[in-house]
């Protein structure tokens, strides 16, 4: 019993449908799909998702929406009168969008509501094709299937009591056919997962049916090694494990994300990448645990869109909860931070700029200052991190020192190092205008 997931990409329009279509005839044993919202169809188009924000913030600011609407709607009723589905579906969705306006939810809710249409939508387009070529497929909406969460501000968390429920799953018969990307609360309430969620939907389903594959359907053949804008051709990864692939997106490897992998992790479910486009290329398999090859690096990930705040105090390290207190602060004002790297009398805070715009800044900085008594408290912008990924890495004797010296020769100097605790990673802070030459050394260092 597998579990496919097909993204944005895959269902950008009617003959990527068809080429869904296809996959899901080939495998008797998928029989459970989970769909996003259509994607891009060129590199100057828009994803759906992307519209229904815009369509929902441009109503809630009573704002001039109406171009929004109909740029979905047209995309929406080309899909479906290419398909040959039901017409009656178009008139859904726009019923849908009409409803949720006319409604009096609560602007978070209702922006949740809009985003979710375009998974929704995508899952009762592909559900009514397939019927049309005589598959046994329908639309399982996603309260009915058991996805079951609490809301949270940085995006929805599935509840354990949930894989009960999706486990029934298994009884029902032929396809069903799942929206990803949000579930709904105990009172009913629709709460959206962090933006890309339709992975996290694909793995919890996994692993609440206890899949014996979960198929990630994206538009390259496998994950690469580096990024394939910055490397021409760069090598792919046969075999990852859960951690490595954790690592890598985290880091900025689009292709799955970060948090999806936790529930197929926890039921130790295999993981497959792979291409709608070239469906017969195998692909990556990422698995609890892979022998080892004499080559601990994988892949080197990046990212950019980042801030430190350095924090130096003389004998930080013997204050009694000065970490407790720096945290708290954090907290109150809603800011997450990524890492927290420290000396003994410094400690700097990685934070993604989205978490913190320059009016928090001001505020967190006069905390910091006034609250721990702070030396010297600085903000340092426009950082990129760099990780560079690989089981056995903390065993490796000179791993540092092959990182450090391809940095000095690209010419960029580290803002930051941190391995700590990790087993499979180790982490530079760079200013972001080197990256590219960063990772250009980084990858001909540990891969040429």
């Amino acid at each position: 019993m597998k579990v496919a997931k097909f993204g944005g990409s895959s269902l950008a329009d009617a003959n990527q449908f068809k080429k869904v279509a296809n996959i899901i005839k080939d495998d008797q044993n998928r029989k459970f799909i989970v769909v996003s919202a259509p994607g891009k169809r060129h590199d100057h188009d828009f994803k759906i998702t992307d519209l229904l924000i815009q369509l929902g913030q441009a109503y809630l600011t009573n704002d001039k929406y109406k171009s929004y609407y109909i740029t979905i709607m047209d995309r929406f009723s080309k899909i479906i009168n290419e398909l040959n589905v039901s017409e009656d579906l178009i008139n859904e969705i726009d019923m849908k969008l009409k409803s949720i306006m006319e409604s009096d939810l609560t602007d978070e809710h209702m922006l949740n509501c809009f985003k979710a249409i375009g998974e929704d939508s995508s899952a009762k387009i592909l559900s009514a094709y397939l019927q049309t070529l005589g598959i046994n497929a329908k639309y399982v909406n996603p309260k009915d299937a058991g996805i079951i969460v609490k809301n949270d501000i940085n995006g929805a968390q599935i509840l354990p009591e949930s894989f009960n429920t999706i486990y029934e799953l298994r009884n029902e018969d032929g396809i069903s056919v799942i929206p990803g990307f949000f579930g709904y609360t105990k009172d009913g309430t629709l709460a959206t997962f962090s933006r890309g969620g339709s992975d996290i939907t694909g793995a919890i389903i996994a692993a609440g049916v206890q899949a014996e594959l979960y198929e990630n359907f994206t538009d390259v053949d496998s994950v690469y090694s580096v990024n394939p804008t910055i490397i021409n051709n760069p090598k792919e990864i046969k075999v990852l494990t859960y951690r490595e692939m954790r690592e890598l997106s985290y880091a900025g490897f689009s292709v799955f994300h970060d948090e999806a992998l936790i529930p197929a992790v926890k039921e130790q479910i295999p993981v497959c990448i792979k291409n709608t486009n070239n469906p017969s290329a195998p692909g990556t398999m990422i698995v609890a645990n892979k022998e080892a090859n004499g080559k601990c690096v994988v892949g080197i990930a990046s990212d950019t869109g980042f801030v430190s705040i350095y924090i130096s105090k003389f004998l930080m390290n013997r204050e009694l909860g000065f970490g407790r207190k720096l945290f708290q602060i954090l907290e109150e004002e809603e800011v997450s931070f990524e890492h927290a790297p420290s000396g003994i009398d410094d400690m700097s805070i990685i934070i993604r700029e989205s978490q913190l715009p320059e009016n928090k800044e001001k505020i967190i900085v006069e905390r910091f200052e006034n609250e721990l008594e702070a030396d010297t408290v600085t903000v340092h912008r426009n950082l990129a991190l760099i990780m560079i990924v690989g089981e056995g890495m903390k065993e490796t004797i000179g791993m540092a020192k092959t990182a450090t010296a391809a940095l000095g020769e690209a010419k960029v100097n580290i803002e930051m190092i941190n391995q700590g605790s990790s087993e499979v990673s180790m982490m530079f802070g760079i200013k972001a205008n080197g990256l590219h030459r960063a990772i250009k050394s980084l990858y001909y260092a540990f891969f040429e």
